[in-house]
């Protein structure tokens, strides 16, 4: 059991930074957004291409607020509430398995 143990703790550890970096990206893509960058832009195309699916899918869930995008504080409470209920519930699943 002790192999599975080890494999819950680096999953969640894993999946912790994955959605740290996930969180900064999508920070960045808003601070971006409000000086209008140049949309060829090589680093602006990435952060649109890997973070448009998810704000999307919220967007659609969200009324039309006049202009202010609230989808980049839903998708990071959401990641939020994954990092304090997932990751720590992985951990303790992996010392109840030693």
């Amino acid at each position: 059991m002790f192999v599975i143990s080890h494999f819950l703790t680096a999953l969640a550890k894993v999946i912790d930074l994955v959605l740290t970096f996930y969180m900064w990206i999508i920070i960045i893509r808003a601070i971006i957004s409000w000086v209008n960058p140049d949309p060829f832009n090589p680093i602006v195309r990435f952060l649109y291409q890997i973070t448009e699916p998810v704000l999307y899918r919220v967007r659609r869930f969200l009324p039309p607020l006049g202009g202010i995008d609230l989808s980049p504080l839903i998708v990071i409470l959401l990641i939020i509430f994954l990092q304090q209920f997932l990751v720590p519930s992985l951990y303790d699943l992996a010392v109840r398995l030693r």
